[in-house]
């Protein structure tokens, strides 16, 4: 029986946003949707973690995502990032989304303010019931300050039949084991380094900050494990650990991703404060392992 939210399985790319001179650039938004197009990715996630979604502007935000979609325009699926540590705030930048055709909406873990169970549990059923599209919980607790348990997330999924799946980003096996068991939900690994573990347990596919350098690679990981072919998966995996591990554990996300962008002549690189670029050792350390890989830095 498939489960809930499967047709997001797959590859989906947490996609960065661009920025030139502090503003906004829809031109490279719309060459980085594109350029996912043309890789056969599934969806593309605006406005999440990878996006800088803490430092746009309420319009800003609003924007992205309405530029996503119809950038888009139902080539691609898009899941949009309109998660809040208030439930009120969630509600309404969902609604927009779901109003402009967003396909489903990211729902990141209530940040900071460090929610019960309880209080979990109330704002997606909040959320679930003012929004009539698929959702996707975001549990990722070394970000927000607080895990949703696996108890919480199947009583979510129990009274929420909108709350599809979960973007897993604990770091344990036991936890995605566990959700696996006691719910119908896609599971999908929010870990580069940790999407073959997840997938072995039965999570369907990442939510990724490579995938904006190498879609293809990470397709090509994805569909080898699921078509059986593990050893063809681990291969890949392999291939791509160095920049799982070693490129974006540089710096925190997305710093070493958008650095990378930059150096392949795909992004300006710019970050919003408090996110700082990279220092000149480090960026050393970019540059050679994007080499490694194979990668040819832009001539321009």
């Amino acid at each position: 029986m498939a489960r809930r939210g499967s047709e997001f399985a797959g590859l989906s790319v947490a996609i960065v946003t661009p920025f030139v001179d502090g503003k906004l650039c829809l031109e490279t938004l719309k060459q980085q949707i594109e350029f996912q197009i043309d890789a056969g990715t599934t969806c593309v996630v605006p406005c999440g973690t990878t996006g800088e979604s803490p430092t746009l502007t309420h319009p800003e935000h609003e924007r992205v995502i309405t530029e996503t979609i119809q950038i888009a325009s139902g080539r691609i699926k898009v899941m949009a990032g309109t998660g809040s540590n208030s439930t009120a705030e969630a509600i309404s930048l969902t609604e927009r989304a779901a109003k402009e055709g967003a396909d489903a909406s990211l729902q990141v873990a209530p940040y900071y303010n460090k929610p019960t169970q309880e209080g979990f549990y109330h704002h997606y059923r909040a959320i679930s019931e003012a929004v009539d599209i698929p959702h996707c919980i975001y549990n990722i607790p070394g970000r927000s300050g607080k895990n949703i348990e696996p108890d919480t997330i199947a009583r979510i999924a129990a009274d929420c039949q909108n709350m599809v799946m979960v973007k897993e980003a604990t770091g344990s096996l036991d936890q995605a084991s566990q959700i696996l068991a006691t719910t119908d939900l896609t599971v999908l690994s929010g870990d580069d380094s940790l999407t073959i573990p997840l997938m072995s347990v039965g999570a369907e596919g990442v939510v990724s900050v490579v995938g904006n350098i190498v879609p293809h690679d990470v397709i090509e990981l994805v569909s080898a494990f699921g078509e059986g072919d593990v050893a063809r998966a681990q291969q890949m995996h392999l291939k791509l650990f160095p920049l799982c591990r070693d490129l974006l554990s540089i710096a925190t996300n997305p710093i070493p991703v958008k650095a990378a962008m930059a150096e392949l002549g795909r992004d300006t690189g710019e970050l919003r404060l408090p996110m700082t670029p990279l220092d000149a050792d480090q960026l050393k350390f970019l540059r050679a392992t994007i080499e490694t890989y194979g990668l040819a830095a832009a001539t321009v």
